[in-house]
């Protein structure tokens, strides 16, 4: 019968010795791999002796993998305390381990007792090279009891002076390093010399407990149970529901707050709620895959109701459904990418934004995905029975006596066309907001008010009153609302459920532009503020002026400097702008 390259005897007992790989030497706790088959049969062995290569080729392989993953991240500058009393108590469960495997194997007759003068010596790092050179033979009982006692009192004489012997420092670099504990400590960290003490500590204990067993009591070796460290870093869904506290208090609406929860919430039960340093770019990657493939509002699908997120995904797949558009998958990764980016800023230990970067590439440019309102739609949906007469205003699609010029309407439109402001930004608009400064009357566009709130820092501004709507009556309508004692300029127009005032709104003027017949994909309310930056160009007004009337951010370190353009040099380019061709006269004087 072949031998096995690993096996070899010691005594009467056979052993399994395998040498540490040299890729693996410099950070394996130990040079070989050599443990007793405790038996001394040898086909018996030899058969163990294969189950053993196996197990042990198998721990350098998970040791090759812990090398990789750790040099992926950075060391830990601290371990909790009880962190360090679980590496201690892995390190007494080894101890007692080593010495139940000499008992064993069987001590040397007392007659073949060694004499050595370990005794005689207090250095432990000496102590332990006479062990190590009495270990390649059998101890005797007594020799054991001598080496323990005479390691033991070494132990103590530092343990009460507070010394660490440098045998014990490297024993802590080692131990960390072992595949059931494996933990990265930064070298400066302050942890390393709780950890040699809490290693000491549980040399003492378990040398008292084999002295005990030299005895003849029972002491049982306790399982060595794998060291995970006790985390410092978050878990994602404590984090995300910081975030999501934080954002409520000062920006998010219920609407915005509710959206955010929820697909943050369906990117944890996919991907699972791990610490944040965790996450990588194939998670991220995985989720836009889901997104990509489930329809448009999948939870009102009957076949999809209640499935987590990744199953309805497939199930719509197979179902032939089509997917959301690539619009509404950008926007949801959105969602759950701005966790990362405030995460970012607020954890050392966030790891770079996974979401970045995978926005799905569109080919139209962000001008294409909203079309201005064309003159003949302009003049259409002025000249509809709201700005001509209708019913009431609650008629308004019915042709009549009434122009409901109190009635917000009738203005928002009006308004957004003349300032291309947002329409959020116009319908939350107070009394004290219809300002006069120098002469010029502006609109003051700002988030000072609870139900007020801003689309981006650069929102803040302030747009001179086109002449338009002083033509018009707008400033007759301020006056009306003031008299009243309303603080908003329009009250009649109701906030929604989700927080934002134009929910509402924005659905009410879809139904118009569908009952005017000028509905089409690409226009929108939005449309209003294409229409106003294309009579700026039209109109010989700069791009820069323009971007300050609209609220958009300047580039460069431009954007650091100054306080943007005075209120009247933005006063002379409204007075320049012009709708070419466009005819409202039916509406002034009024």
């Amino acid at each position: 019968m072949p031998k096995h390259p690993r096996l070899f005897r010691r005594g009467a007992t056979y052993y399994h010795r395998a040498v540490v790989p040299q890729d693996l030497k410099a950070t394996y706790p130990k040079t070989e791999e050599t443990f007793s088959l405790k038996t001394t049969d040898y086909k018996e062995a030899l058969k163990r002796v294969r189950i053993a290569a196996v197990e042990v080729d198998r721990r350098f392989e998970e040791h090759r993998r812990l090398l990789a993953e750790n040099n992926t991240k950075p060391p830990l500058k601290e371990l909790a305390d009880s962190d360090i009393k679980r590496v201690a108590e892995a390190y007494y469960a080894n101890l007692l381990e080593e010495d139940e495997e000499t008992r064993l194997e069987g001590f040397a007759p007392a007659g073949e007792r060694r004499q050595t003068k370990i005794i005689e010596t207090d250095d432990l790092d000496h102590i332990n090279v006479l062990i190590s050179e009495s270990l390649k033979q059998r101890p005797s009982f007594e020799d054991n009891e001598d080496t323990t006692n005479a390691l033991l009192t070494s132990l103590k004489y530092d343990y009460a002076r507070g010394e660490i012997d440098p045998f014990i420092a490297d024993e802590a670099e080692d131990v960390l390093n072992w595949d059931n504990i494996n933990i990265r400590l930064d070298p400066s960290s302050p942890s390393w010399p709780k950890v040699a003490r809490a290693l000491q500590a549980a040399t003492i204990r378990a040398y008292e407990a084999i002295l005990r067993r030299n005895q003849g009591e029972i002491i049982e070796t306790p399982k060595a149970e794998g060291v995970a460290p006790e985390s410092r870093v978050p878990m994602l869904s404590g984090a995300v529901a910081e975030w999501i506290e934080e954002k409520s208090r000062t920006s998010w609406v219920a609407k915005t707050q509710n959206e955010h929860r929820i697909w943050t919430g369906h990117f944890i039960s996919m991907i699972g709620d791990r610490p944040l340093d965790s996450y990588t770019k194939a998670d991220a990657r995985a989720f836009k895959a889901v997104l990509m493939r489930l329809p448009p509002n999948w939870v009102k699908i009957a076949e999809l109701q209640g499935l987590p997120i990744e199953r309805a995904a497939d199930k719509a797949k197979k179902l032939g459904l089509a997917p959301m558009s690539d619009n509404n998958v950008n926007k949801l990764l959105g969602f759950v990418g701005s966790f990362w980016r405030w995460a970012e800023g607020h954890y050392d230990e966030a790891s770079s934004n996974p979401f970045s970067g995978l926005q799905i590439k569109q080919r139209k440019c962000a001008r294409d995905e909203r079309d201005p309102f064309t003159l003949d739609e302009l003049h259409t949906m002025f000249k509809a029975p709201l700005y001509t007469g209708c019913l009431s205003v609650k008629n308004w699609q019915t042709p009549g006596t009434v122009i409901p010029r109190d009635s917000g309407f009738y203005w928002v439109p009006l308004i957004s066309l003349y300032t291309g402001a947002r329409l959020g930004e116009v319908i939350q608009l107070y009394t004290s907001d219809i300002r006069e400064e120098d002469g010029i009357t502006f609109f003051d566009i700002n988030d000072d008010g609870e139900d007020k709130r801003l689309k981006t820092a650069y929102s803040r501004r302030t747009i001179p009153v086109h002449q338009a709507l002083v033509g018009m009556g707008f400033m007759d309508l301020v006056a009306r609302r003031r008299n009243a004692g309303n603080q908003r300029l329009f009250p009649d127009i109701e906030m929604g459920k989700d927080g934002y005032y134009s929910s509402p709104f924005s659905k009410r003027f879809s139904r118009f532009l569908k009952h005017t017949g000028i509905k089409q994909k690409t226009n929108a309310f939005h449309s209003f503020r294409h229409c106003f930056e294309d009579a700026c160009r039209d109109s010989d007004v700069s791009a820069e002026v323009m971007n300050a009337l609209q609220g958009h951010s300047e580039k460069g370190m431009a954007a650091r400097y100054g306080k943007g353009y005075a209120l009247r040099k933005l006063a002379e380019a409204m007075e320049q702008l012009r709708f070419r061709d466009l005819n409202l006269s039916h509406l002034m004087g009024r």
